[in-house]
């Protein structure tokens, strides 16, 4: 049962930072870091360690160590949805189809390879993350590529484009269909700044990653962000829509299943935030919670959060929200529960007319049980 607070929101919203500063004036009862408390009645995959092959190949990021001086992922540790196939052909002889109405060319991968910049920090999440994998599906790094634009004109691309990636695997997969692809408007590629990667965290990519290229279109979900790019495509407006868009097109928020790929909605990411970790303190002699957590998604930066502890629970303002580097900001609250039990922690935009469709209703919610006060 999730427990209900009292009126103490009303303290943190005065300013909690002033009342764990008075505690900690007191030299007989220094601060003590006790230690953290779990999420409850979450899954327990391994994190950070690939498993699984091919399609059903996963790695989970654990992102209970994030830190604000710290905020990007290691390519080791950056989530993986799905591994390279075995039949994966070499990267040293890939080499990209690009179609422009009738006419076709090859662009070697090698090629991008030598024109890549920096392409600056980016969140990436798959459409898929859970609480059922802590929601690891998420990471943030800083890449290396080539702008899709840059592309588009080389070839007089226009229109529709359809983007594929190398999706033939030895065996099947338990829980994926194959045939990765997705169909773009030109303009959604370039006002998202869309590129098409070569390293992340200035290394290459690795196989599984998507090496020798992928697409990354920032500020959309990880599903359009096809690996393994072997195809560019020139696309007409009666396209049917991908086997890929169809299978996420829940997950990203269309209305409905949409025949023709020309119907489906920009698959976005609206502005999100939750906990990482519960940090227990004994402050002054007492009790108290920390909870330090991340923000990403949406178009403008964030410079305030709600929180809630129970859902009929007031939302009070984050204590602490700062910028970092590829998501929006890392945020942190000090809090006091005032009785034992499981609590539910919930964030919203502080402006009620961002749009938040996953925040809002609670898809990112989090519970932790206190078993002291």
């Amino acid at each position: 049962m999730i427990t209900r607070r009292s009126s103490f929101a009303g303290i943190l919203g005065a300013g909690f930072d002033a009342v764990a500063a008075a505690c900690r004036s007191r030299a007989e009862k220094p601060d003590l870091f006790l230690g953290r408390i779990p999420f409850w009645r979450e899954g327990d995959p391994p994190m950070d360690t690939i498993v699984g092959d091919e399609l059903d190949g996963r790695l989970y990021t654990d992102l209970s160590n994030l830190r604000g001086e710290s905020p990007l992922t290691p390519i080791s540790r950056f989530y993986i949805r799905s591994r390279a196939s075995h039949l994966l052909p070499p990267a040293e002889d890939w080499n990209i189809r690009v179609r422009s109405g009738r006419r076709s060319f090859f662009l070697a991968a090698a090629a991008l390879v030598r024109a890549a910049k920096p392409m600056g920090a980016h969140v990436l999440e798959c459409a898929g993350n859970t609480r059922a994998a802590h929601f690891g599906m998420i990471g943030a790094t800083d890449w290396t590529g080539v702008s899709v634009a840059d592309v588009l004109d080389e070839f007089q691309i226009t229109g529709n484009v359809l983007v594929s990636g190398f999706d033939v695997y030895r065996e099947a997969s338990r829980s994926s269909s194959a045939g990765a692809s997705w169909i773009f408007p030109d303009y959604s590629l370039r006002q998202s700044a869309a590129f098409f990667a070569t390293h992340m965290g200035s290394q290459p990519l690795t196989r599984d990653h998507g090496a020798p290229v992928r697409l990354v279109v920032p500020g959309w979900y990880g599903c359009c962000c096809i690996k393994w790019v072997n195809a560019i495509e020139e696309s007409g407006e009666k396209m049917r829509a991908t086997s890929q868009m169809i299978e996420y097109a829940q997950r990203t928020n269309q209305a409905g299943v949409p025949r023709l790929a020309s119907e489906y909605r920009p698959a976005s990411i609206d502005l999100a935030a939750m906990p990482v970790r519960v940090e227990k303190w004994r402050i002054g002699g007492q009790v108290q919670y920390r909870i330090v957590g991340v923000a990403w998604g949406g178009a403008a930066p964030v410079k305030s959060l709600l929180i809630s502890f129970g859902p009929d629970d007031q939302y009070v303002p984050v204590v602490q929200v700062q910028p970092a580097a590829g998501f929006r900001a890392i945020w942190s609250h000090w809090w006091k529960p005032l009785h034992r039990g499981v609590y539910q922690i919930q964030l919203r935009p502080s402006d009620a007319s961002i749009q938040a469709r996953r925040m809002n209703p609670g898809y990112y919610t989090r519970l932790v049980e206190i078993s002291e006060n």
